[in-house]
Formats: structure tokens, sequence, C-alpha cells
């Protein structure tokens, strides 16, 4: 990264185009022929967003489940609903 880009001070702002983003953004990709396709995307309304650093410890959906099934069956008011398979774990 060149010089110029200095990341170390505290003038950026956390998560300022995240709410743009959960909007629909496009992305233009320019081929070698001079011809632009434009693509749009939206996210599901439900979508989750994780954090790169947490990224790195759920790479995938399953990951992600599993860990919140465990941390869901530890709250007390929780532990009939997964004896009774209403949180199943695994999946």
């Amino acid at each position: 990264m060149l010089p110029e880009y200095d990341f170390s001070g505290k003038k950026g702002v956390r998560g300022k185009h995240a709410r743009a983003m959960r909007g629909g953004y496009s992305v233009a990709i320019h081929k070698q022929d001079g011809v632009t396709l434009v693509q749009n995307y939206v996210l599901q309304e439900d979508a989750v967003l994780l954090d790169p650093d947490v990224r790195e410890y759920f790479p995938d959906t399953e990951s992600v489940n599993r860990a919140l099934r465990t941390l869901i069956a530890l709250f007390p008011e929780n532990s009939r609903a997964v004896r009774e398979g209403k949180v199943k774990f695994g999946e």
C-alpha cells in the first residue's frame, strides 16, 4: 500500500457505507473489448454480515449456526428447547 494511504488515524468511520450497501449496489465490469457489464446486487433482508475478524473463525454458514446454537443452549430458558429438539445441532 502506498504511504499516502494512512489508515492509522481515527478519521475513518466504521460502517459508514453499510446502510447504503444494504439498499443495494452495482458493480461495473470493464472488459478488454470495451464492453461494460453492470451487475446489480441487493442483500436479502435477513442477511447477516460478519466483520472480517469474525469471518476468519466462521468461514461458512454451518460454522456460524453451530456456534450460535451452542451459545443458545447456554441460556437457562433455552435448555428445555434444546432437550425437546427445537434447537438443532449439527445442521
